[in-house]
């Protein structure tokens, strides 16, 4: 009996590269991360973000291969991440596992990013600055289905009867890590190096797997930056990527996160220290909880012994994130802890006054300063060895001047 067609090209069709096993699975390797470079560097760092300039060459080549072994369309990856970051963690955000739940990002990203996509009034305010030339609006945009049907007859003819399992594994990668992965986990499941207004982690060590897209708190604490990896054990592998590309003079980084500059001897903060603290305030924030919160909390529960470590990451979690994304049980415990630990509730109550120190938006520059220099003159009377150290860190930075007009 003749044996059924897909059979037939398992056994008796090896492809025009003739590969092995291994030859097979290193081709797999290769093209996955072709594509999630493309992803990180062309759709979200260079399209959504602005952080960085890719040569026409490189640029054109990331559209026409994403365009191929993903089917998404620029504009649309583009609006519906910004949207994502616009109203992260509320009603409005295309998919939040704080608003959809964990296991519907998880298993189900990839229809919430669909979903999203046909929103045209997500399209229309989100997707401005995307390409629009003929290709777009003829072949990448019109028709992103033939991309995926070309890719599975280049799979075939390349690597035969194995092509299809390749082209299997391309097509269903891209949905599990990034929408359901990133979207999912990284909102849900991590550490956090800085306190974002959302609920974003990190998943180290998952960068050769993601392009350094893992780093999520890191990218949502600086959206346009270029560079996602901050504490040195991180990798981001489209950052590497990016500096290759720059070298060769395929790439120009625009923009990367901010490091604070300290002076040695501490000053009366001017407005241009103002916008230096402002700038860096991740840093700042940061900063804050490992030389106050943490000694402070630490020095009142050091009777516990080996109790304490656990309460401390459990607190640290618990002021580290936005009160509206704690469960009841979280806010019953970070309540009290600071009833029964009073200088907590004080180092507690100065952080938030300072976090509203720069959420004033609608403050003047000279009100902003002037509110600072009471907030470090109470740190210093404060009584609290942590924050009369932490008043004279942000007397210590170094001016930013204003930029020329």
């Amino acid at each position: 009996m003749q044996a059924p067609p897909v059979q037939f090209i398992f056994d008796h069709y090896y492809g025009f590269l003739n590969l092995g096993l291994w030859g097979h699975v290193a081709a797999a390797l290769v093209m996955v991360h072709i594509t999630l470079i493309g992803i990180t560097l062309f759709y979200h760092r260079e399209q959504a973000h602005r952080s960085v300039d890719l040569h026409p060459v490189l640029r054109h080549f990331f559209r026409f291969w994403l365009w191929m072994n993903t089917g998404s369309v620029t504009k649309e990856w583009v609006a519906v991440h910004r949207k994502h970051h616009a109203m992260c963690e509320t009603e409005g955000d295309p998919h939040s596992p704080q608003i959809f739940g964990l296991k519907t990002v998880l298993l189900r990203g990839a229809e919430l990013y669909r979903e999203e996509a046909r929103n045209r009034e997500t399209l229309d305010k989100y997707g401005r600055g995307t390409p629009d030339d003929w290709l777009e609006r003829h072949v990448y945009s019109r028709r992103p289905n033939m991309g995926i049907t070309l890719l599975f007859f280049v799979d075939l003819f390349l690597f035969g009867g194995a092509g299809i399992l390749m082209y299997a594994i391309q097509l269903t990668t891209m949905p599990l890590l990034a929408a359901g992965v990133i979207n999912g986990l990284s909102h849900a499941k991590g550490y956090r190096n800085f306190e974002t207004d959302d609920a974003s982690t990190n998943l180290w060590p998952f960068a050769l797997f993601v392009a350094g897209e893992e780093l999520h708190n890191n990218h949502h604490a600086f959206p346009s930056s270029a560079r996602f990896s901050h504490r040195p054990w991180e990798v981001d592998m489209g950052w590497l990527h990016l500096r290759l590309f720059s070298l060769l003079g395929l790439a120009r980084i625009r923009r990367v996160a901010p490091s604070p500059e300290l002076v040695e001897e501490r000053t009366t903060p001017d407005l241009d220290a103002l916008r230096a603290i402002l700038i860096n305030r991740m840093h700042v924030l940061r900063h804050y909880s490992q030389s106050v919160t943490v000694p402070v909390l630490r020095r009142e529960i050091e009777h516990l012994g080996d109790n304490a470590n656990t309460l401390i990451r459990r607190a640290k979690s618990w002021i580290g994130r936005p009160p509206g994304l704690l469960d009841q049980v979280s806010r019953e415990g970070l309540v009290e802890l600071m009833d029964n630990h009073p200088s907590l509730k004080t180092v507690v109550q100065f952080r938030n006054e300072l976090r509203e120190l720069w959420e004033g938006a609608h403050t003047s520059n000279e009100r902003l300063l002037a509110d600072l220099k009471t907030w470090c003159a109470r740190a210093e009377e404060s009584g609290i060895q942590a924050l009369e150290e932490f008043a004279a860190y942000l007397q210590s930075f170094r001016p930013v001047p204003q930029p020329a007009v």
